[in-house]
């Protein structure tokens, strides 16, 4: 595992399109941060990080697909799958080898955004006028989140040889199951809230604001380990 790990990053780092798809996120993050009028932290009149956490799932859901659609999709379309299976590694090894790549890309991505922490700490009156709790729980929340996209992502590349198809349906997952139940629910028009249970978004929104409940790291978890679960089924299908 640690293996496919190491020569994952190392294809990663080697390639633009990490760097790249990386840039972009950082760059348009920082716009609707500081740059546009709707979303800009500095029209708030107060020290608030609550555009940063709001906006960043948004972005992850095309951030992450961009950064999976590769992993297995690419292998089966080469052929050079194969050549990894006849190794002396289980279907898991490969599995998690691949996540974990992917989900150290999300954490290189998501390092540079504590400057914007510090800045909008420093900005405050007085200086460190931030609520640290709500910013550190806000944090894990974007870290199960990305763990769980990534899990998504790695799922959609294993179903497919083209990369654009794995990338289209990973964003279309991420989509629907952040925010496509908490939609149902208003267009059916349930008195309860049971069904936006089921949607990734009640969980993070619970999570950010620096809760830690056992039953949305259950969530998280749980979401994790069924789609790497289908995505180890659908590797173990070769061989039926």
């Amino acid at each position: 595992m640690l293996t496919i790990l190491q020569k994952e990053i190392t294809a990663y780092l080697s390639s633009l399109v990490a760097y790249i798809t990386i840039g972009l996120f950082l760059l348009v993050l920082g716009l609707f941060l500081w740059i546009f009028p709707d979303s800009s932290i500095l029209d708030y009149g107060y020290a608030d990080l609550g555009s940063l956490f709001n906006t960043t799932p948004y972005f992850f859901m095309f951030l992450i697909p961009a950064i999976t659609m590769r992993s297995l999709a690419e292998e089966r379309k080469e052929g050079t799958f194969e050549l990894l299976a006849t190794r002396p590694i289980t279907d898991w090894q490969i599995v998690l080898g691949k996540y974990l790549a992917c989900l150290l890309l999300v954490l290189l991505a998501l390092v540079p955004t504590l400057v914007y922490v510090y800045s909008v700490s420093e900005l405050g009156n007085p200086v460190g006028n931030l609520d640290t709790g709500a910013v550190i729980g806000s944090y894990i929340g974007l870290f199960l989140l990305g763990a769980t996209f990534v899990s998504i992502g790695i799922f959609a590349s294993s179903i497919t040889k083209n990369q654009i198809i794995a990338f289209a349906i990973a964003v279309f997952m991420c989509f629907f199951l952040f925010s496509g139940f908490d939609s149902l629910s208003g267009l059916l028009s349930f008195q309860n809230a049971e069904i936006q249970n089921f949607g990734i978004n009640e969980h993070y929104q619970a999570i950010s604001r620096g809760v830690l409940d056992t039953r949305d790291l259950v969530y998280f978890l749980s979401m994790i380990g069924l789609f790497l679960l289908l995505t180890k089924t659908v590797l173990g299908g070769r061989k039926w």
